[in-house]
């Protein structure tokens, strides 16, 4: 690995700490702090709106994928090297913890023991097999929408921030409810695992990474070649 790839998965693990800092603490504000702070739209916001910035201030860097589903589904694809997936990946999910430690460092010990750190997990009445389904949906639509504006040269680069920021939002508003909303294998790795709520994080770290591969061949095979009737 030259230094190119390794600075890039720096800025990788960096990104995806402040992801999942900025939006787990949203999560676990209310049970940190013991009174009512912020509702359900206001994880969704804090998710959203931080990858906004995120993507618009590192996406010249490295990219700013912050989700092993994307990188890979761009690998799957061609649109990024094998050879530097790996690092990226491994960055990401280093991100993911370095980022829940952050929000335990700044919430105290209730974050972790009444919050558990924004660790996602199927809702009462969810089962496994339906978790799996809506965390491969909604992180499929995520993909599908960084793919398209984020690696085709037709789609308006300056639009890229806001409409991949909205995507993970939208993708939080359906499946919060269900399965916590992680849309990323990074997202849902750092605070599970620090929470030790291990039971469920093979259908977050297999279901995004199916999804993300099936949207990235699907526009890679079927959309990309597509053009407007006239």
């Amino acid at each position: 690995m030259g230094p190119r790839p390794i600075r890039a998965a720096v800025t990788e693990c960096i990104g995806t700490a402040i992801l999942v800092f900025v939006g787990t603490s949203a999560a676990v504000a209310t049970a940190a702090r013991g009174v009512d702070v912020y509702d359900t739209l206001a994880v969704v916001l804090a998710f959203g709106v931080t990858l906004v910035a995120l993507v618009a201030a590192f996406g010249h860097v490295s990219g700013c994928h912050l989700n092993p589903a994307v990188t890979i589904g761009l690998a799957a694809t061609g649109r990024f090297p094998w050879s530097a997936a790996g690092v990226y990946v491994l960055a990401q999910l280093a991100g993911g913890v370095l980022g829940a430690l952050a929000t335990w460092v700044s919430y105290g010990g209730r974050a972790r023991s009444e919050g558990a750190l924004g660790a996602t997990h199927p809702m009462d009445g969810v089962s496994a097999g339906q978790a799996f389904v809506v965390e491969l949906l909604v992180t499929f639509v995520l993909v599908l929408v960084v793919v398209s504006v984020a690696t085709d040269d037709r789609a308006e680069s300056a639009i890229a921030p806001v409409a991949v920021g909205f995507a993970l939002a939208a993708g939080i508003f359906v499946a919060g409810p269900l399965t916590g909303g992680a849309v990323n294998p990074a997202r849902a790795f750092g605070p599970n695992l620090l929470a030790a709520d291990l039971g469920s994080l093979w259908i977050y770290l297999l279901a995004p990474t199916i999804g993300g591969v099936l949207a990235a061949v699907l526009y890679d095979r079927v959309l990309a070649p597509a053009e407007p009737p006239e």
